[in-house]
């Protein structure tokens, strides 16, 4: 029985997944507002039904696409920051830069950027504002980085300096003032500055 209980999650996993990657396919080539439930399900070759009962309807396809997308990210940003273990600004330079580089160059947030002008694009908000999804996957790599290499550091400063980083690095996703490179200079040094007890 929990063999056939474990190959059920193991199918739903991988559907879930095909299903994720239909959605993010068709939102980089048609924008999020034109894809369709019926279409993800096209895509993967079951019913409409099926992505209903995965994701209850367009919203939690929307978190699904988001929360995988913001993963893959936080799991990136993890390597960059233990690569420089304790050095603050090279760990928060080089994370800060890999994630304005890679949102300036992934088609999915390119899409979303560009839906999200008009107002109406629901994976705006949930890539940018939606503090369980951005706050609490960024958070937690930083988070785990800090305890590992700067462990004497009080809680609340690093809640503070967590936030912020996060937070000022979106906004400069969202509206880029200066290259990446610049970007991410001056923004290490409010973390390196937010990091001090």
């Amino acid at each position: 029985m929990e063999t056939s209980s474990s190959y059920r999650d193991s199918n739903r996993a991988r559907l879930r997944r095909a299903l994720i990657r239909a959605a993010r396919d068709l939102t980089v080539e048609h924008g999020w507002e034109s894809v369709r439930m019926l279409d993800v399900a096209k895509a993967v070759g079951v019913s409409r039904q099926t992505v209903y009962n995965e994701f209850r309807g367009r919203a939690g396809l929307a978190e699904a696409l988001t929360l995988s997308e913001v993963r893959q990210f936080a799991q990136r940003v993890r390597g960059a920051l233990f690569e420089h273990g304790a050095d603050v600004r090279a760990a928060g330079y080089a994370a800060i830069l890999l994630t304005l580089d890679e949102a300036a160059r992934n088609p999915l947030v390119q899409a979303v950027q560009a839906g999200g002008r008009g107002g109406t694009d629901e994976l705006l908000p949930a890539l940018t504002t939606r503090p369980e999804i951005v706050l609490a996957e960024a958070g937690g790599v930083l988070r785990e980085w800090t305890a590992a290499f700067l462990p004497t550091l009080p809680a609340d400063v690093v809640t503070t300096a967590v936030d912020a980083v996060i937070r000022l690095t979106v906004s400069h996703i969202l509206l880029p003032r200066d290259t990446p490179a610049a970007s991410a200079t001056a923004l290490a040094e409010v973390f390196v500055r937010l990091l001090k007890p």
